[in-house]
């Protein structure tokens, strides 16, 4: 039977986990299963943390528009007439219509309410209130809806919701919290570990969704950690080896590690020419970042497999893989063929992943089941993670510090 309903916020519940790592256990199972976690969880984390939303090349001229859904709210990100990025909530605030109901790109450069016909820039001002003042109704009609006489009502005071938005290397992140701490922050050393790469200048080649019935946090756990390799990824082993695998891990809000160099001659991985500014270790490396709290890069020298998540309950998610590279890389004989051979390589990675994580996922639904003994010299990015989790949980605004040398060997080398 199920044991007493737990406090998520408080730090109590999660003893276990904030133990050294070679003596810690997993994450209470609720974190996985619970309902009433996973709505406490969207509100600790999601509404307070940079969140990852989009590929900053899917939104590139004004008027363009994509809509995401973070901590049960959907937000619209869409470019202004002085290419600015802008992030409001998909909110008219009239009386409370959805405006935009998915991708797309704007006509007229306005957002218009469908339900009555309400009308925003892309600077999110209120341009147009037709039962109120300066309509499209019809000449014949705008009698009837004249409201030219109303008091103490000004557009100004209209505008949407507006949320935090910026960019960083190939992503646009988003926040609905006000006071979040800076982006270069959160980011630690990131930027400088990936600065190599001039991801900032990668684009969209090629794109896949995956419907996932398993938590977020499996699939990202996942992501992070050596361990399931061997078993789980042959094919993936062979170009990662073990005894090439270190821990990458600086100051910041995110989990590293790198494969040094890459192994073999795997035609998927290599076959694209790297990017030209790519050099020194960075040409012969893969590094494998999960940027806290959804979004999992392998940076190659010639092409970055994003991994974007978005939660839809506690045993659901939305998973939007990308495969990026420099213009540059597209240009090369046969790069139209590597770029399918890669997009097929990905696909089935990441279809085995999918299988397994759902298969925890029915795991640790058992009640019984209530945390495991983690495997310390393979599982240290997982306990990093799950402490960036607890820290939100709990109301802690911390930035984990990293190692004081570039990369450390994981497995006792």
């Amino acid at each position: 039977m199920p044991g007493p309903q737990k406090d998520y916020t408080n730090e109590s519940t999660y003893a276990a986990t904030r133990l050294p790592v070679e003596l810690a256990s997993t994450i209470v199972a609720d974190a996985y299963r619970s309902d009433e976690f996973f709505a406490e969880e969207q509100q600790h984390l999601f509404a307070t943390s940079w969140v990852p939303v989009a590929p900053r090349s899917e939104v590139s001229t004004p008027g363009q528009v994509i809509v995401r859904n973070v901590a049960g709210r959907s937000v619209i990100i869409t470019m202004n007439q002085d290419n600015e990025l802008r992030g409001f909530l998909n909110v008219c605030r009239h009386r409370g219509s959805r405006l935009v109901a998915e991708d797309c790109t704007l006509r007229a450069a306005r957002f218009r309410c469908p339900y009555h016909a309400w009308a925003y820039d892309l600077d999110g001002n209120c341009v147009g209130t037709p039962l109120f003042e300066g309509s499209d109704i019809p000449v014949e009609m705008q009698a009837a809806f004249d409201m030219a006489g109303v008091a103490k009502f000004d557009k100004a005071d209209q505008s949407l919701f507006d949320i935090k938005v910026e960019v960083w290397g190939p992503l646009i992140l988003i926040s609905l919290d006000p006071d979040v701490m800076p982006l270069s922050t959160w980011l630690g050393d990131l930027t400088e570990r990936l600065g190599g790469y001039a991801l900032e200048e990668w684009g969209v080649q090629a794109r896949r969704d995956y419907d996932i019935g398993a938590n977020w946090k499996l699939i990202t756990e996942n992501f992070m950690e050596y361990y399931h390799l061997p078993w789980v990824h042959p094919g993936l082993a062979k170009v990662s080896r073990i005894e090439d695998h270190y821990r990458y891990q600086g100051t910041g809000l995110y989990t590293g590690m790198t494969t040094t160099p890459i192994s073999g001659d795997d035609p998927a991985w290599l076959a694209l020419p790297p990017h030209p500014g790519v050099s020194g270790a960075n040409l012969n490396s893969g590094r494998f970042m999960l940027l806290f709290p959804n979004a999992a890069l392998s940076v190659l020298p010639n092409h970055c497999f994003l991994m974007l998540l978005e939660p839809v309950s506690a045993g659901r998610t939305l998973e939007r893989t990308f495969i990026l590279t420099h213009a540059s890389t597209m240009d090369s004989p046969g790069a139209d063929e590597a770029l399918a051979n890669l997009l097929r390589f990905w696909d089935e990675v990441n279809l085995e992943d999918v299988d397994i994580v759902e298969n925890v996922q029915k795991g640790v639904s058992t009640p019984e089941y209530q945390s495991g003994r983690m495997c310390y010299r393979f599982e240290e990015p997982v306990h990093r993670f799950q402490n960036m989790v607890i820290d939100r949980m709990v109301g802690i605004d911390r930035v984990p510090e990293g190692d004081t040398v570039d990369q450390v060997p994981m497995f006792g080398q």
